[in-house]
Order: structure tokens, then C-alpha cells, then sequence
């Protein structure tokens, strides 16, 4: 690829400015899209909404009026005649414009309209009518010295000295079956739109092809790892496995049987198992992976489940012992409070294939922990593990199959993105019986009411969470914080009941003793900051009181609520939040609205967007230039389609019209130009 100084006109002065915004060479420069387009088509003041941005042609209508404030400051004002309205137009600090105005010229102004006053706020002004040329102009994010002027210009010189050499990508089937416009067309019209029509046919060009990269690259990753990395057919037995099913204390719900046939369909196969499995909180998870483990022992193999933390390790050891201990199948818990001799015998019996499931945390992934014969991997929370530690555990085994858990929803659209190498099950329906958590919306000035109700609850008995944003007081956030709000709560409660404080900072078998406690009713409140966000199970806790809501995002607050309404009796969600935003009141509101995890993680990545869904640092997702996912799924969707077809095609391997779509693999370090058949 040619270096952007390979254009007459660009110096290496300006090719270190476009360096700066990550722009080396021709492609770079010719696929720097703009972010946004001013538009200057001319707009009927009867549809223009208040604080619009609009363009208006009009005849001055008296004498322009000049007033000069502060030090050289000034502000110039125009009546302006424009179709039937008598309007006002502003421009400030240009006081030479009022020489080259007079009564009756035909101008065009371009700027803010404030519907209330009847007038525009100019932030550009041309005398006659306006050039028809320019209905939109691009906009492009700008770094360092270059300016937008700058960039224009350099684009325009790339275009018309390189334009004709933009290769197509796409081949002719797939620009046929959707319509698309070519690839040069495409760039020309992103850059230098003519009209809406013609802006929108290229941007539906460039999403589709950025999808189908993407997804081709996911799909062809997931194709290798299927049939390069050999998994263990796990020959288990059916009826064991059927009558481990029908004699669990509760009927499974049809989401938890099909997913199971799922799981159990990738465990008989020879290719080795790579699935995540969603499902919102409480939603029956645990004894999904009770009866694959259940499955996987009896085909002769051993289990592993690891959790990100002790507490969660505890309470699934417990859960599975129950289910798994009476149908003969030894568990234990490994975690780094099994010390000694405990420990060593532990790894013994591991070795020699008398443990059949061991669950743990990371302790799981230490050098001296050997199974005998691990056939399925389990790893609950999976994004809380880096991709690192759950290679390490799956290397435990020869090609054990994997299944990842999450109780957080993810949206269907970051699914099939961040998760398109894998298989993804999901737990979309609620056991029998459990009843909803009621949750409320009020204002900090309701907290008395808040705690008399905190206090009905725990006069019934029950417990309850506090959850703070801030550990300690911070200068730049007005917020509560977890040591202020328990000193409140101490001060209140008058040592009626104990108050417990958990917080990130507290060593980890500090927060370990609280949560203790708290499981065991020494703590009738925790407050505490998010820590408690995953795995908690309490089930006598029935109230869940958030500080400053509006600071959490909506999955978050969804996580948070998960971890009352784990008992038989009827609980609560109250958010206490006064947002000053329409997002953050939009917010509040949907919590109040639905339970649905896999509705809100929908909500929330479209108030959010994507970004913000996983946190920007660890969210592995791909940065598209035009394509947008949340907005664009359909195109998503199709693409994933297409992609899963092609790969699987011989077609696509050896046909000369893939060609550049395989260059594309390879560039991408995918394959490495083998044939793929």
C-alpha cells in the first residue's frame, strides 16, 4: 500500500499530521469516512424544530444593526423576510458583513434556530442563493494539527489521483442478491454525498461489507477450531443421564431442556464443545451444568467448574454435592483456603480419577493441579476470566469440551459479535413459581419512608442490601458513600440490628468473613459497594436498596437486583435516584417496568451503546468505520448468515471471485491460505 507523500500535494509536513489520526497510506486516507454532514438543503421554518440546525434563503428586510459589547466584541442583527415569516438572524464578532448588506439582498444563512425567539444564531452567512452543490458536507473527527479544511483537501487530492484504483472487495453474487453499489462509488458518495438517497446506498454498501469481514473472520476461526482442534466424543450414558433428569426435586422448564439437548449433542460429537450459555439470574444455570457434569461422568471422564470467587465456589460446591453426591459422584472445592494436607490429598485423589468433579477458583489453573481424565470444562462468569486462565484450564484435558456461563444477559447483537466463534445457548424462560421483584423509583428526599420500610422488613426477619457507588467521600463526585451510609444506618438503627461494610479495598478473606456473616444472619444489613454484584445467594434477603442508581448502567442494576428474590418470600428493588438526564430518567423508568434481563441488556446497550456495554477496556469488541451495530443488527444478522454459508463452502475456498475476500483472511492472520474444504 502506498504511502500517503505518494500524492502530488501532500509533503511530509502533512503526512505527519495524518499520521497522527492513524493515516498512512492511500487506503487509509480514501476510507477516513466523515463521522457526520452538515446539511444545507434549504428547510421550511413550519417543520424546523426548536435548537435545529438549518439553512434559510431570505431578503434583508431593514437596515442590518450593529452593537459592539467588551473588548472588541460585537453582534450584528438582521431582520430577514424568509418565505412568509419575519425572522431575526445573529452573527457574532463579524462586523464587516454589515458594509456588504443592504435592504432587499437575497441571502442565505445557515445556523441554529431557537423556535421561541424566532430566530437563528449564524454560523454562516452568503450573500445570494445558496450553491447547490454543497446540499451536504462531510465532517471529519480532526487530531493534532490538521484541520477540516486540511483533510478535505487531502481526500480530494487521494480521490482524483487514486480513485480509479479502489479494488472491490465484494463479489458479484453478493452485490447482485443485495443490491449494493460498487466500491468506488461507494467511497465517492460517503465523501461527496449528492443527495440522502445516494448517501444512504453507499453507507448500506459499507456496512454490509464490514459485517461480512467480521463475520467471516469469526466463522472461519470457529470452523478451525471445530475441525482442527479434535475434540473427545463423550459416548455418555443416555438412560442414566434421563433418569439423573426425572428424579431432580423440580421439573426442568422447556428453555433448560433445550438447551440441554444442546450441550449434550456437542459432548457426543467429535468435535470439541466451545458454548456459551446465557441466562438470566436465577433462571436454572447450575443444574445445566449439574446434568452435563452428570453426563460426562458417566461417559467415563471427569468435571471442572471455576468461579471467579471463593464465595461463589462455596455455594456451587454446595448446590452440585447436593444434586450430584447422592447418584455416587464425589465433588470438592478447591479454592486457596484448602491448604496442607487437605490440599495435598485433594490433588492425589484428582490424579487418580477419585474425584469426578472438582470446583474452584483460579486455584483451579495452578501447575500442580493434574487431572486424570477431564472431558468437560465449566467456567461460570466467564468474563470475568482472561482469555489466558481459561486456556490454562481447558489444557487440563485432551480437548475437554467447554461450556462458558453467564448470568449476565448479553444482548443478542454483542452475541453474535464479541461470542462469534462460539455456539450460544440460551436460558430465556423463568422456573414456575418465582415471583417477581417489585421494584421502585424515588427520590433521595423520600429516604425516610425508605427506612421505615427497611425496617418493616427487618422486623419480619428478612435482610437487606445497601449498595453504594463510592467507598469514600469524593471531592468530584456528589455521591453516597458505603462508609458514610453505614455510619447513617448504625446511627439509625440504634444497634437494633448489625450492619456489616463490604467494599473492593477490604482483603479478600475479610469480605469473605462479612459475607459469611451475612449468609448466616449474624448481619441483618450490608452495605456495600458493587463487589456484590455476582453469585451472592442469600435467600432470606428481600430488599435492595441502590445510592445514586442513575450512576449504574442498566445491566448493573439488573445484576444488583438478582441478588434478593432468592427465596419464597416476596421482595424488593428500591432505586434511589434523582437523574438530571432524559437517559438517566429513562433508565429509572425500565427498571421499574421489566425483570427481563435479556430486555434490559437490549435497552441498555442502546441508551449506552456499545462501548460502555462490557467497559471499554476488556469489551473485545470490533470498531467498525461506518457500520454500526446496534443500529444496523438486520445487516448483522445477514451478514452472520452469509458468512456461516461461505465458510462452509468448498466454493468459497477454491473459487477465484473469493479471492480477495481470502486475501483478506489471510492478511488478517486467520488462516494461512491452505484450502479450507
Amino acid at each position: 500500500m502506498q504511502s500517503v507523500t505518494a500524492i502530488k500535494g501532500i509533503g511530509e509536513e502533512t503526512a505527519t499530521a495524518l499520521a497522527d489520526m492513524k493515516i498512512y497510506n492511500i487506503k487509509d486516507l480514501l476510507e477516513y469516512f466523515p463521522y457526520r454532514y452538515e446539511d444545507y438543503r434549504l428547510r421550511d421554518l413550519a417543520e424546523v424544530k426548536h435548537d435545529e440546525k438549518i439553512t434559510v434563503e431570505g431578503k434583508v428586510h431593514s437596515e442590518p444593526s450593529l452593537t459592539y459589547y467588551g473588548r472588541k466584541r460585537s453582534r450584528l442583527t438582521i431582520r430577514l423576510l424568509v418565505d412568509r415569516y419575519l425572522i431575526q438572524v445573529v452573527l457574532f464578532n463579524q462586523p464587516y458583513l454589515k458594509k456588504k448588506l443592504a435592504i432587499n439582498d437575497q441571502i442565505t444563512v445557515s445556523g441554529k434556530w431557537d423556535g421561541h425567539r424566532q430566530m437563528i444564531t449564524a454560523s454562516e452567512l452568503k450573500v445570494g442563493s445558496p450553491d447547490t452543490k454543497k446540499d451536504f458536507e462531510p465532517v471529519y473527527a480532526l487530531k493534532g494539527d490538521m484541520t477540516l479544511k486540511g483533510i478535505r483537501r487531502c481526500i480530494q487530492l487521494a480521490f482524483s489521483q487514486y480513485g480509479q484504483w479502489v479494488e472491490e472487495t465484494l463479489p458479484e453474487p453478493l452485490r447482485k442478491k443485495y443490491k449494493l453499489i460498487n466500491r468506488r462509488d461507494a467511497i465517492k458518495a460517503l465523501h461527496y454525498p449528492l443527495e440522502q438517497g445516494n448517501l444512504k446506498q453507499a453507507r448500506r454498501r459499507f456496512v454490509y461489507e464490514e459485517f461480512l469481514l467480521f463475520q467471516l473472520k469469526m466463522q472461519t476461526l470457529r470452523k478451525i477450531e471445530r475441525e482442527q482442534s479434535k475434540g473427545t466424543s463423550q459416548e455418555y450414558d443416555e438412560e442414566k443421564t434421563a433418569a439423573f433428569i426425572q428424579q431432580l426435586p423440580f421439573p426442568l422448564t422447556n428453555a433448560q431442556s433445550r438447551v440441554i439437548k444442546e450441550i449434550l449433542a456437542d459432548m457426543k460429537s467429535i468435535y470439541r464443545m466451545n458454548r456459551l450459555l446465557q441466562g438470566d439470574v436465577g433462571s436454572g444455570k447450575t443444574v445445566v451444568a449439574a446434568i452435563s457434569l452428570f453426563a460426562s461422568v458417566s461417559a467415563g471422564f471427569q468435571g471442572a467448574l471455576m468461579v471467579p470467587t471463593e464465595i461463589l465456589a462455596e455455594q456451587h460446591a454446595e448446590s452440585l454435592k447436593e444434586l450430584l453426591e447422592p447418584v455416587g459422584i464425589s465433588c470438592e472445592l478447591l479454592t486457596s483456603s484448602v491448604k496442607g494436607k487437605r490440599r495435598k490429598e485433594l490433588l492425589v485423589k484428582l490424579k487418580t480419577g477419585d474425584i469426578d468433579i472438582l470446583i474452584g477458583t483460579h486455584a483451579l489453573i495452578q501447575e500442580e493441579v493434574e487431572f486424570n481424565k477431564l472431558g468437560l470444562v465449566i467456567t461460570d462468569e466467564q468474563h470475568r476470566f482472561g482469555v489466558e486462565q481459561r486456556r490454562i484450564l481447558r489444557e487440563k484435558g485432551v480437548n475437554p469440551d467447554v461450556l462458558f456461563m453467564t448470568a449476565t444477559p448479553i444482548p443478542r447483537t454483542l452475541a453474535i459479535t464479541v461470542f462469534g466463534e462460539m455456539d450460544v445457548s440460551i436460558i430465556d424462560e423463568m422456573p414456575a413459581g418465582r415471583k417477581s421483584i417489585e421494584t421502585y423509583w424515588v427520590k433521595p428526599e423520600m429516604m425516610d419512608r425508605v427506612l421505615s420500610f427497611m425496617n418493616k422488613e427487618l422486623l419480619k426477619g428478612r435482610q437487606v442490601y445497601v449498595i453504594c457507588p463510592l467507598i469514600e467521600e469524593s471531592d468530584k463526585l456528589d455521591v453516597q458513600n458505603a462508609i458514610d451510609v453505614h455510619g447513617t444506618l448504625v446511627h439509625f438503627f440504634q444497634n437494633r440490628y448489625q450492619i456489616g461494610l463490604m467494599h473492593g479495598r477490604l482483603p479478600a478473606d475479610e469480605k469473605d468473613i462479612v459475607m459469611k456473616e451475612f449468609g448466616e444472619n449474624k448481619l441483618q444489613v450490608l452495605v456495600s459497594t458493587t463487589v456484590v454484584e455476582v453469585g451472592v445467594n442469600v435467600p432470606n434477603a428481600t430488599l435492595m436498596v441502590i445510592y445514586d442508581a442513575e450512576r449504574f448502567g442498566l445491566s448493573q442494576l439488573h445484576q444488583l437486583r438478582g441478588r434478593v428474590g432468592r427465596g419464597s418470600e416476596q421482595s424488593y428493588c428500591i432505586l434511589l435516584a434523582d437523574p438530571k438526564s432524559e437517559t438517566g430518567k429513562e433508565r429509572m423508568k425500565i427498571m421499574t417496568e421489566t425483570n427481563d434481563g435479556f430486555v434490559l441488556s437490549e435497552k441498555d446497550l442502546e441508551l449506552r451503546g456499545p462501548g460502555d456495554f462490557f467497559g471499554k477496556k476488556q469489551s473485545g469488541l470490533p470498531e467498525f468505520k461506518v457500520a454500526d451495530m446496534v443500529h444496523d443488527f438486520r445487516a448483522l444478522e445477514t451478514a452472520r448468515q452469509d458468512a456461516a454459508i461461505l465458510v462452509e463452502s468448498s466454493y468459497f475456498w477454491n473459487a477465484d471471485e473469493y479471492q480477495l475476500l481470502r486475501s483478506y483472511l489471510e492478511e488478517t492472520g486467520v488462516f494461512d491460505g491452505e484450502k479450507l474444504d
